[in-house]
């Protein structure tokens, strides 16, 4: 009688080629190049895959309210260049709002702008009043220091000025980079899927230090598939 999957629930696949499949994931391979190694349909793969990327997603959305040194900054993820239009204002691009608890997680959250009510909202809900902000010098972190925050530190990015010491915000824009080149892979991406991948890229980025392997398998047993 075949062994019940335990990471994945009513499934035909033995829990020995999921393992495989989660080592091919772990290592980032493509679903094509996944369904090769594991004996699965492209097709197969990227359902599973899918279904992974979900759980992860509820996952990385645990990992709040922050305390401590707290970097916060937002990147615009998108095409570069759109019918004559470079950087930011290249097309519709989608803007993302990111803090990053030194020597921690990253949580990532998609937003319709970059105002004052709108981010200053979201530090509200996912940073506690006794940390210590870091950013740069965008208006719409004016003030957070009369919302309570203990401190709150800012870097000039003008002139090629990146970091005072432990004034910087390199973490997080170290998050961007990866996500980044991670993405640009796929070659576009649909906005329906672009949150699942995005929170792809966190989960892979705060176990950057950690055997990426084992911590997937650890959270799918316990939220199985």
């Amino acid at each position: 009688m075949q062994r019940k999957n335990r990471y994945y629930s009513r499934s035909k696949i033995s829990e020995a080629r999921f393992r495989a499949l989660v080592r091919c994931w772990s290592l980032d391979l493509t679903a094509t190049n996944t369904a090769q190694l594991t004996g699965l349909s492209v097709r197969s793969v990227n359902t599973i895959f899918l279904a992974m990327r979900r759980v992860i997603a509820h996952d990385c959305e645990q990992h709040s309210p922050f305390t401590g040194q707290v970097e916060v900054d937002e990147s615009f993820f998108g095409p570069w260049r759109v019918r004559g239009k470079r950087g930011r204002g290249a097309g519709k691009k989608t803007i993302v709002f990111g803090m990053l608890k030194r020597g921690q997680h990253v949580y990532t959250q998609i937003v319709p702008n970059c105002k004052t009510a709108t981010l200053q909202a979201l530090i509200r809900g996912h940073i506690r009043l006794e940390s210590e902000i870091l950013s740069d010098c965008l208006s719409s972190y004016d003030g957070l220091v009369d919302l309570g925050y203990a401190k709150h530190w800012r870097i000039r990015h003008s002139g090629n000025h990146f970091a005072e010491g432990d004034n910087h915000i390199n973490g997080i824009e170290s998050f961007w980079s990866f996500a980044k080149r991670r993405l640009a892979k796929f070659n576009g991406l649909a906005k329906t899927t672009f949150y699942l991948h995005l929170k792809e890229c966190e989960f892979r980025f705060n176990h950057r230090h950690h055997d990426l392997y084992r911590a997937t398998l650890k959270l799918l047993r316990s939220n199985p598939l």
